[in-house]
């Protein structure tokens, strides 16, 4: 059934410029090694700063490495290549009853991409990161060794690629552990909260019984900080599965449609409708994890200047005080997000040396349209709350952190760069780590 489902996707292409297309391993082992350029793995292009971006160099494209290897249902290990993508993993697997443990708000990132970043989700409280669930990983470096790792084999390649933002080598291949379910359905409750105190006091009481939480914060909601608490449990119940209401946004505004009017209006409306729905609903996993999926091209919205996203991770201890000075903090500069996520992370600590999570953390994620100097200066702002509070950026959504921010918040960059490939290279890793 697997290798039916993947002879009907084929091989996928793009046209980007100055590119080396990989479309089997054999492939990859023999090219990568004598590119004349420095290169990097490029996966399904989702991540939202310049991580997955090599300027004046080479991009390998990962989509032709999408192959099923195996999967050993007694054990739950799904091993697969790098090149195929979380959604379709689970477009095989649901119908059969199994999951992946742990996914990010999108479905649409690679294998590849998932462990650089080393994603999270919505229940990283009960299950961790993506990282949690791994078990090997095959890597190419540019010098043409193929290093095999795991937890027991070369843990130090294990930890230093995942979280290792595509530095360490190619990722060729990864053994997975799936998740047996009954259902895709989620029993979810939503609870509309007026203060952070509230926040606080929802997730600290949901991490027992729930397994998910996540919540919608409206900036623009003042001293009080409103929002919507969201939490949720795998349901028993059956029920056929709807067929996904995909849209399109279609056009490229001359202007972003997220500004200074529209997202108090929106920020006003969201809110009081969702408190007057029904507290308690079945909701499919697919929008409770991944409203945005079903919106092609949601990005178009804020016009082609584009967004930031800044994501920040503060530890657990000054957690409401730096979030509230960071609420206030956006709320006088008069930008904001209609997309602002606030969610604690779980106990224990993320394994990759620059994996994002932090242990019990307390994490604010927002989209700004890019108003250039005056979005830039209020990240100036918010990067200081976040140094003083001993935090740290996400690099998966980063595309202007200072260095002394980035050196602050990941104390083990030395240790990581002794796996440096030397013949792989990013933006970001330019920018930050001068490699």
């Amino acid at each position: 059934m697997i290798s039916e489902k993947l002879s009907s996707w084929g091989n996928l292409s793009a046209n980007l410029h100055d590119i080396e297309y990989i479309f089997s391993q054999k492939q990859a082992i023999n090219t990568i090694p004598h590119a004349p350029k420095k290169g990097l793995a490029f996966g399904n292009g989702r991540s939202y700063g310049d991580v997955p971006l090599n300027s004046n160099g080479l991009i390998w494209n990962m989509s032709g490495l999408s192959r099923f290897i195996s999967f050993d249902p007694e054990q739950a290990i799904l091993h697969c290549e790098a090149g195929i993508t979380l959604q379709e993993i689970h477009r095989v697997f649901n119908p059969l009853g199994w999951m992946l443990p742990v996914t990010p708000g999108t479905l649409i990132p690679t294998v590849g991409g998932a462990i650089a970043n080393d994603v999270h989700g919505k229940g990283h409280h009960s299950s961790g990161s993506f990282g949690d669930h791994l078990l090997y990983i095959k890597l190419l470096r540019t010098d043409g060794e193929i290093i095999e790792c795991s937890r027991q084999h070369n843990a130090d390649w294990f930890y230093a690629t995942i979280g290792g933002i595509g530095l360490t080598g190619v990722i060729l291949e990864a053994k997975l552990t799936m998740r047996k379910i009954t259902s895709t359905w989620i029993d979810a409750e939503t609870i509309p909260f007026y203060h952070l105190d509230n926040f606080f006091t929802l997730s600290n009481s949901s991490e027992q019984a729930w397994e998910y939480s996540v919540s919608w914060i409206d900036c623009f909601s003042g001293k009080n900080s409103r929002g919507l608490f969201m939490r949720g449990n795998l349901s028993q119940e059956t029920k056929p599965t709807p067929s996904p209401k995909e849209r399109s946004f279609s056009i490229m505004p001359p202007i972003s449609l997220v500004n200074g009017i529209s997202l108090p209006l929106f920020n006003f409306a969201y809110f009081n409708i969702n408190r007057l729905k029904p507290r308690k609903q079945l909701i499919d996993f697919e929008p409770f994890f991944y409203p945005l999926d079903a919106i092609h091209d949601w990005n178009r919205m804020y016009g082609p200047k584009g967004f930031f996203q800044y994501q920040s991770v503060i530890p657990k201890e000054v957690g409401k005080v730096a979030t509230d000075e960071m609420l206030k903090v956006i709320k006088k500069s008069g930008e904001g997000s209609f997309l602002g996520v606030l969610k604690t992370f779980g106990h224990s600590e993320s394994g990759g040396l620059l994996s994002f999570p932090m242990k019990d953390g307390v994490t604010l994620a927002l989209d700004f349209p890019n108003k250039g100097e005056s979005t830039l200066r209020l990240f100036n702002l918010l990067d200081r709350i976040v140094e003083e509070a001993g935090g740290r950026l996400y690099l998966a959504k980063d595309a202007r952190m200072p260095k002394s921010l980035f050196e602050k918040g990941y104390p083990r960059i030395a240790e990581f760069l002794r796996f440096h490939d030397k013949g792989i290279s990013s933006d970001l890793s330019r920018r930050l780590l001068g490699v």
